[in-house]
């Protein structure tokens, strides 16, 4: 089981692996190198430094998975731009140093993996994409002939085997992935302090200063001086404005059922739709007489739907529709992936920033496979090592593909700021029922008001700390989410995802049965609650 985590939802990975937990910073450290983040990419990336014999600091508001790594599918699998597309905008040459990245990142876990001997039930695998004419139809021909140009293992086929249901022509992507999220996390967290690193939880960095020779790092609980940092967050809490222009917070959700032993075969599979779906087998126990079929998919931007559980029920009902065989649902939980304008993720020197401050963010739905090339590159340029991916994911990099969608993103995020002048959501808060949330008028300020199964009402301020947006209310994870740039906060105020870095603001209203909230109260998320 894991700890706290940044949503009441709790993923198949939560219910069926036991994280270390660490204690949190105690007094200020020194070392070569701090890692902000216990993910997959601020680990691995702990991992890859240790064994080059840096010493290493890995920092985490939460503890080792409690973010988005332990809300995935956690599978690897060709990039979510698709290779026709990342031929189209960048050139030959792009896709196949991307293609070369995602087949080495693979790789580099299943080298760990043998190498620290991690139980966390990785296997190869054969992924399937394909495409249905009557929604979102893409030409998997053309993706094939990309695909094949950018030196991929892949093969065209009439329709993928084994399903119930005939997808039509696909490509076929030999030789992809799947894992345990949180499995590998714990062996990773082992290794890195067998090899003397450090982890801390229940520490959360609030800024970054300093210059090309040493940074400081402050936290809630002290300092940390360090030769580099590499903030591995999902998205930076440092950068106020550059790299949230590039690139949006959105909502993704997942259901897992349980389907009879073997009536699914083992593969990845994905679709192209609007909205696409994509899924994975998980056998949690091998003596049971089922599987578990994991299905993804249903995005929406952060902090645009208040109540999206429907979305839980149309990827069941998608689900249903081919897998008639699918029994009871075990498992519904969601997460959230930072999609770049352009495609590519974002990993290295972080723009206009002292040269030793990395990023890895921009993960899109590859979150393990950008992840681990992030944190592969990273260690490259802290080792003063040239990488040859480096330009590729540049974080600095202009955007020029994807202009469209660029521009179309931006014009969503300055609407929002708008909301400042409208009324609230409701006229007063009784009319709020309970278990539920809603955004109040109070004179010239918005409140954020949950009211809890008891009647209490328990209020913040409705302005998100990271650059003032009016926060929304998500039912399916009880939670205040900031519809600019992705920031969530839990219900008394805590941060539960940047970029925002402090709480909102305590607040009390004029109301009888009125509860102020502000961090710490007990209402923050917990798995399964």
């Amino acid at each position: 089981m894991i700890g706290s985590t940044n949503g009441v939802s709790s993923s198949i990975w939560m219910a069926t692996a036991t994280v270390p937990e660490f204690p949190p910073l105690a007094a200020d450290v020194e070392t070569d190198v701090c890692v902000v983040g216990a993910g997959i990419a601020g680990l691995t990336t702990a991992y890859l430094l240790t064994r080059q014999g840096r010493s290493v600091t890995v920092i985490d508001a939460m503890g080792v998975g409690a973010g988005e790594t332990g809300r995935t599918t956690a599978h690897f699998f060709p990039p979510d731009e698709w290779y026709v597309d990342i031929e189209d905008g960048f050139g030959e040459q792009t896709a196949k140093r991307i293609a070369d990245s995602f087949s080495q990142a693979i790789a580099q876990v299943e080298s760990i993996i043998g190498l620290e001997k991690i139980d966390c039930e990785f296997e190869r695998l054969s992924g399937y994409l394909y495409a249905l004419p009557d929604n979102g139809f893409k030409d998997v021909h053309k993706e094939f002939d990309a695909a094949l140009r950018a030196g991929a293992d892949v093969e065209l086929i009439d329709r993928v085997p084994g399903l119930s249901f005939d997808t039509g022509p696909c490509v076929h992507y030999r030789n992809q992935a799947q894992f345990h999220p949180l499995k590998y996390l714990s062996g990773l967290a082992e290794a890195i302090t067998r090899a003397g690193g450090r982890i801390y939880g229940g520490t959360r960095a609030l800024d970054v200063s300093g210059n090309n020779d040493l940074q400081e790092i402050t936290t809630t609980n002290g300092k940390v001086r360090a030769k580099a940092v590499v903030i591995a967050t999902n998205t930076p809490f440092n950068d106020r404005v550059v790299m949230h222009t590039k690139q949006a917070g959105y909502r993704t959700y997942v259901v897992a059922l349980r389907v009879p032993k073997n009536s699914v075969p083992r593969i990845l599979l994905w679709d192209t739709g609007d909205p696409y779906y994509y899924i994975r087998l998980e056998t949690p126990d091998p003596a049971a007489d089922y599987d578990i079929l994991v299905v993804g998919g249903a995005d929406h931007k952060v902090g645009q739907d208040t109540h999206p559980e429907h979305r839980y029920d149309e990827i069941e009902r998608w689900v249903r529709e081919r897998f008639p065989m699918a029994q009871a649902v075990e498992y519904r939980w969601s997460g959230e992936v930072m999609e770049p304008s352009d495609g590519p993720a974002y990993l290295g020197r972080n723009p206009m920033d002292d040269r030793n401050v990395y990023v890895i963010t921009g993960d899109s739905g590859n979150g393990m496979t950008h992840a681990t090339i992030g944190a592969m590159l990273v260690t490259d340029l802290i080792m003063g090592r040239e990488n040859p991916w480096q330009s590729v994911y540049d974080p600095a990099r202009k955007v020029k593909h994807g202009m469209t969608d660029f521009i179309a993103e931006q014009a969503n995020t300055l609407s929002k700021f708008g909301e400042w002048v409208t009324g609230g959501e409701v006229d007063s808060a009784q009319e709020i029922a309970a278990g539920d949330g809603a955004i109040v008028r109070d004179g010239a300020r918005k409140l954020a008001v949950f009211r809890d199964e008891q009647g209490a009402l328990h209020a913040v301020s409705a302005k998100c700390t990271h650059l003032g947006c009016v926060v929304h209310w998500n039912s399916a994870e009880r939670s205040w989410d900031c519809p600019c740039h992705g920031s969530r906060f839990a219900i008394d105020g805590e941060v539960l995802h940047g970029p925002a870095a402090t709480a909102l603001e305590a607040a009390t209203l004029d109301t009888g049965d009125m509860q102020q909230s502000g961090p710490g109260d007990a209402h923050r998320p917990q798995p399964g609650a």
